[in-house]
C-alpha cells in the first residue's frame, strides 16, 4: 500500500518528536506540535495505517507509538532533509581539525568532535595504508652497514624500518638507492608497488644490487605486508543517554561489539567513495548491533578514500544532523590530509 502525503507527514512527525523527547508519541501531541491541518481521530486514522503496514509500533499500553526499523528507512530515505551545519558550527570544526600536528593527532581530533557533535559512538578508521600512495621515501645512514628506511604516505602516514645491509655502503651510493627508490615508486598506490619492488632489484646497478636487495625485502613488508588497520573510538559514554527504549534494555552486546577491531573496520571501514552508509537496527549483519543504527562515510584527499569514519548510536538517532555533520567533518579531513 502506498502512503499519501498527509500519512507521511504523520510518520516524520512521529519520528522526530519520538528523536526529541524519547517518549512515545500520541495523536494529540501530534496535532498540538506540528501544523498537521487535520482533526486528532484522522491523525489516529494514519497512525493505524502506518502501524498496519510496519511503520510504527505501540510498545506498550499506553496511546503513543514509536517508530519501526521500516518507519526510520523511510524516514531517511524520503522524509528527512540533511541539516545544512551552521556557519558557526562549520567554523568549530575547522578551528578544532586545523591545529592538528601530526596524523595521530589529526584522528584523535575528529573522533573526540564527531562524539561531542553528534554525541554518539564515534569510530575513525586511521588511513588505510593499502588505498594509500607514496609521497617519498628517505634513507637515513644509522653506521656503515645500517640504514633507516622512512616511507611517507599522501595521507601523512609514517613508517620506519631498519635495515642491516650485507656490507658497508658508501654515502654516494646511499645517495643513488635514495634516488632510484624515490624515482620507481613516488606517487604509486602501495598496492601497486610489489613488481616496481621487484624491478628495482633488477635494474639496480651490480654494485648496488646487493643493499638493494636487503632494502626490497624490507619495502615489501612495509609496503605490502603490514596488514596492520587502527581505529579510533570516543563516546562510548553516549550510548547510557538514552531512554529505557533503546538497545532494547541492555547494553551489554553493543559494548562487546565495539571491542572487536574486525568488526568495526567491517563497518565504518568498507565506504565507497562520496557515500553515506545508513544501517538501521536488523540491517545490521552483525547480530550484536540489531538495536543500533549506524552513519559512516569515507574520507580522503581529493577523491580518494583511505579510510572510513562514522558514529553509532540507537536506532532513535537524529539521522539528518548525524548524515551532516559526519559528511562535513570527512570533508574537512579529506582538505586537510590533501594540504599536508
Amino acid at each position: 500500500m502506498a502512503l499519501d502525503e498527509r500519512k507521511l507527514e504523520v510518520l516524520r512527525a512521529i519520528v522526530e518528536d519520538y528523536v526529541a523527547t524519547q517518549e512515545p508519541v500520541g495523536s494529540k501531541a501530534l496535532v498540538e506540535r506540528h501544523n498537521l491541518r487535520v482533526s486528532p481521530a484522522t491523525v489516529r486514522n494514519d497512525m493505524a495505517v502506518l502501524e498496519e503496514e510496519g511503520y510504527i509500533r505501540q510498545p506498550h499500553t499506553s496511546a503513543g507509538r514509536v517508530p519501526t526499523d521500516a518507519g526510520y528507512r523511510l524516514f531517511v530515505d524520503k522524509l528527512s532533509r540533511v541539516k545544512p551545519l551552521s556557519q558557526a558550527e562549520r567554523r568549530a570544526i575547522e578551528r578544532f581539525l586545523i591545529g592538528a600536528v601530526d596524523l595521530d593527532d589529526v584522528v584523535h581530533r575528529t573522533v573526540r568532535l564527531l562524539a561531542q557533535l553528534t554525541r554518539q559512538v564515534a569510530v575513525v578508521q586511521y588511513p588505510s595504508l593499502s588505498r594509500a600512495s607514496v609521497r617519498h621515501f628517505e634513507l637515513v645512514p644509522i653506521s656503515t652497514t645500517r640504514l633507516m628506511v622512512v616511507m611517507i604516505a599522501e595521507t601523512g602516514r609514517v613508517e620506519q624500518r631498519l635495515v642491516d645491509l650485507p656490507g658497508p655502503i658508501l654515502a654516494d651510493d646511499v645517495t643513488e638507492l635514495r634516488r632510484v627508490i624515490n624515482e620507481k615508486l613516488v606517487g604509486k598506490r602501495l598496492a601497486d608497488t610489489p613488481p616496481l619492488v621487484v624491478a628495482l632489484v633488477e635494474e639496480a646497478a651490480a654494485s648496488l644490487r646487493p643493499p638493494m636487495t636487503a632494502l626490497s625485502t624490507v619495502l615489501l613488508e612495509t609496503l605490502v605486508e603490514r596488514s596492520e588497520e587502527r581505529i579510533a573510538l570516543a563516546g562510548t559514554a553516549n550510548l547510557a543517554r538514552g531512554g529505557l527504549l533503546d538497545f532494547q534494555g541492555s547494553l551489554r552486546p553493543i559494548l562487546e561489539a565495539l571491542e572487536e577491531e574486525v568488526i568495526l573496520l567491517k563497518l565504518f571501514g568498507e565506504v565507497e567513495p562520496s557515500m553515506t552508509r545508513v544501517r538501521i537496527g536488523d540491517e545490521n549483519e552483525i547480530e550484536d548491533l540489531r538495536t543500533a543504527s549506524i552513519v559512516a562515510t569515507g574520507y580522503g584527499p581529493g577523491t580518494m578514500v583511505v579510510g572510513g569514519m562514522g558514529v553509532l548510536g540507537p536506532t532513535r538517532m537524529d539521522y539528518p544532523g548525524n548524515i551532516a555533520t559526519v559528511r562535513a567533518v570527512a570533508r574537512y579531513v579529506g582538505d586537510l590530509l590533501a594540504q599536508s
